[in-house]
């Protein structure tokens, strides 16, 4: 067959497929994740590709694989694909899934991770890593494995099941991804999540004393304190322990105001209370809505230069008092911007709740596949942006449903191989987006260009 050209609505992503491609990501997932199932047409790791197609294409739900992978040649043909499965044979490779599986998957986006991964080549002699951790809610009808009752945010009664994820926050990437019961929060968590961090990035004692570890009061208990330090990290949390907090805060004469949030005031506590290493402890109180006065304290082990850096202040030599207590709890609410932006826009961008499966197992692989989707279009972004800096503002939402949706002609050879993308110019990103990926596919016969279809 000679060469033909067809259209594709995702002719911008399906570059990024060849990007992906000539990365080498897929060829570690094939090697390292083997479903057993018998083959008619299509590999399982073939399916297994086409819901991560259908991830960074915006599907919500594998229903959407036909619509958005199967009936779109040129995209099947980047990612490497000659056609692709119904979405029901999709689903069904997926509830295949075994837990040697899930664990095969997660040791393939830690090698994938510590190839392209900029948080797992950081100089920490030079500077601090910050890892944020936190947990959040996943609702799920009642019928699946593990979907219990727990916390879920404007779901009174709610069921479904929790993820636990670790945030490489000067990167913006994802270490940790891994899914729980509805009843295990961050409490039971923590300490799983962290050891399983420190395995991605081979946090050896030398980088965990240069490693910042910043969680909410879930998992502000002298246990995981205690255990954080004794792991050599450097921590910023908030107690949980309410009686601890009147213990800690009801000898202060003298509170000082923020001046920047009203109606908040700062205190240092006079008398801290012991961890397993020395910290600081500061008390921060804000009036309700009700105009009475809500008490917690934060935890530190951190000094004034490093506080500073964190929270983005000014450095000074000699930082005065209230200095260093806005410093600290600047550097925590700091914690608002990170995990749980990155949470929120990977619910927006990639439709991590509306994915269910009965089989946890198979859940847990669809929420992997979301990780590695995520750090991909984090470093697409990240090449991309040393050609136009203004694309670094771009979340996970914008880029899949903005930068990965333009329009395109693609001309395809008789060997399945795509010769040339024509992205459509009324797009308003198509200009800046032929400017930025073609360096990076430079090395290829690739041809781009830019004009009306």
């Amino acid at each position: 067959m000679d060469k033909y050209t067809t259209f594709s609505a995702r002719g911008s992503l399906a570059a990024v497929g060849l990007l992906m491609r000539q990365m080498g990501i897929w060829a570690v997932v094939e090697r390292g994740v083997h479903i057993k199932q018998k083959v008619v047409k299509h590999r399982p790791s073939e399916k297994l590709l086409e819901a991560f197609m259908n991830i960074l294409a915006g599907g919500r739900g594998l229903c959407e694989v036909n619509t958005r992978v199967r009936s779109d040649r040129a995209l099947q043909r980047a990612f490497g694909r000659a056609r692709c499965a119904d979405q029901s044979q999709v689903s069904t490779t997926l509830n295949r899934c075994v837990e040697g599986n899930v664990e095969g998957m997660r040791s393939v986006n830690q090698e994938i991770y510590r190839t392209h991964g900029a948080g797992y080549s950081h100089n920490y002699e030079r500077q601090w890593q910050v890892l944020d951790i936190d947990t959040s809610d996943l609702p799920a009808g009642e019928q699946g494995e593990q979907v219990t009752k727990g916390y879920f945010s404007g779901h009174k009664g709610g069921r479904g099941r929790q993820l636990g994820r670790v945030w490489v926050t000067l990167y913006g990437e994802l270490a940790v991804d891994r899914l729980y019961s509805g009843k295990i929060q961050l409490e039971k968590s923590f300490q799983q999540l962290v050891e399983m961090a420190e395995e991605v990035l081979d946090l050896v004692p030398a980088k965990r004393s240069r490693t910042i570890l910043r969680f909410d009061a879930s998992a502000g208990t002298d246990q995981h304190i205690n255990w954080a330090l004794e792991q050599g990290h450097q921590i910023m949390t908030k107690v949980k322990n309410w009686q601890r907090v009147i213990k800690l805060t009801h000898a202060i004469e003298e509170w000082f105001d923020d001046p920047k949030v009203a109606d908040r005031q700062f205190a240092w506590v006079p008398e801290p209370h012991p961890y397993a290493r020395p910290t600081r402890q500061l008390a921060v109180r804000r009036k309700d809505k009700k105009g009475a006065w809500k008490v917690r304290v934060l935890v530190t082990t951190l000094d004034d230069a490093a506080l500073l850096w964190l929270a983005q202040q000014p450095f000074r030599k000699q930082p005065r008092p209230m200095d260093t207590m806005c410093a600290l709890a600047y550097a925590y609410d700091l914690r608002d911007g990170a995990v749980e932006t990155s949470i929120k826009d990977s619910k927006q961008g990639l439709g991590i709740t509306k994915r269910n499966k009965g089989s946890f197992a198979a859940q847990e692989m669809l929420v992997l596949l979301a990780q590695l989707a995520q750090d991909l279009i984090v470093w697409t972004r990240r090449e991309m942006a040393r050609h136009a800096p203004g694309l670094e503002s771009f979340g996970t939402l914008r880029m899949v449903r903005d930068l990965f949706h333009i329009s395109a002609k693609v001309q395809i050879d008789e060997q399945g191989r795509i010769l040339e993308i024509t992205l459509s110019q009324d797009h308003p990103y198509a200009a800046k987006l032929l400017a930025e990926i073609a360096p990076a596919l430079s090395g290829s016969d690739l041809l781009l260009h830019l004009r009306q279809i």
